[in-house]
């Protein structure tokens, strides 16, 4: 008997993998296969799913976030679309506090200062940061991972937490985007990129942020307009900003790089052995299930 084709974009890690190559054939290109295993960085529009052909039932996506894919031409042609939602939560929230930690204590600045033999020794304003307990965290997306960010942030730092999501939350403070971005110390970012949340925060609404207040991302790169965001940083109009997304990946915004008032991580938030090892399992699985005439967990169309 034939096995099913798929094809894989890029290589994830084995414990997906080994789920796989036994039971199907992987092809050298889309074409003719029955599933498609991608990642966020792989753009799967309506002439990828032309070019598979009318067999193609399951696009799993390795990924919490799937605005690669055009799901409403995949459903149109019946076509599941899966994700890997939850695995992936714990990892994300504490790289965003690892985040928040590096532009507060300036962690990054203090160890190129020590590289470039700049430490004479110990000095009284030697890069003076900022603490975390007292002040407020706003967080704008209170899903799986805002509200593990501020678990940790309330219980780890006691840190006072206001956030902006269209469900309530009993456990936090509701505020308008508005008032977070004039009150919160720390603002950090856990909405999808959607039509919406493109270019969230610009101009405007850095302009609302405190002079000591910093920015953080761990959502999608679009939710920030960067030219604007080097602009504030530039001026000090924000104290500082660290991001694991970026507007143009892997490009960056011309100057971002020059500031010293940022942190800057290669989009790893969730890159963790035990975690991606998970989202593989759980790509492989959404794809089998689809294959196997079962409804996957984590279909989104």
């Amino acid at each position: 008997m034939l096995k099913k084709k798929i094809f894989i974009f890029n290589k994830i890690p084995d414990a997906g993998l080994k789920m796989l190559e036994s039971k199907y054939e992987f092809s050298k290109s889309p074409k003719g296969v029955e599933g498609i295993l991608c990642l966020l960085t792989d753009k799967i529009d309506s002439k990828i799913m032309d070019q598979a052909g009318d067999q193609l039932k399951v696009i799993s996506n390795y990924a919490v976030g799937y605005n690669n894919i055009d799901v409403e031409s995949a459903s149109k042609r019946n076509i599941m679309v899966t994700n890997t939602p939850g695995v992936l939560t714990n990892t994300v929230a504490e790289h965003a506090i690892g985040l928040i930690l590096s532009i507060a204590q300036r962690i990054p600045e203090a160890d190129r200062f020590v590289r470039a033999g700049k430490f004479k020794g110990w000095e009284p304003m030697l890069l003076l940061g900022a603490d975390l307990r007292g002040k407020t965290l706003g967080i704008i997306g209170m899903g799986r991972i805002g509200q593990s960010v501020a678990k940790i942030a309330q219980s780890g730092f006691g840190m006072e937490i206001i956030y902006y999501d269209k469900f309530k939350n009993d456990k936090y403070k509701f505020a308008p985007i508005k008032k977070i971005l004039k009150k919160a110390d720390f603002i950090s970012l856990h909405v999808p990129l959607l039509p919406s949340t493109r270019h969230l925060i610009g101009r405007k609404e850095l302009g609302l942020m405190k002079k000591t207040a910093c920015l953080i991302n761990t959502s999608r790169g679009p939710v920030i307009n960067e030219k604007a965001l080097v602009k504030a940083l530039r001026k000090k109009q924000i104290a500082g900003a660290a991001l694991d997304v970026f507007e143009n990946e892997p490009k960056l915004s011309p100057g971002l790089k020059k500031l010293d008032n940022i942190v800057l991580t290669p989009h790893i938030a969730s890159a963790s052995v035990e975690t991606r090892d998970k989202m593989a399992v759980m790509a492989a699985q959404n794809l089998i299930d689809a294959l196997e005439g079962k409804k996957p967990k984590n279909l989104v169309n």
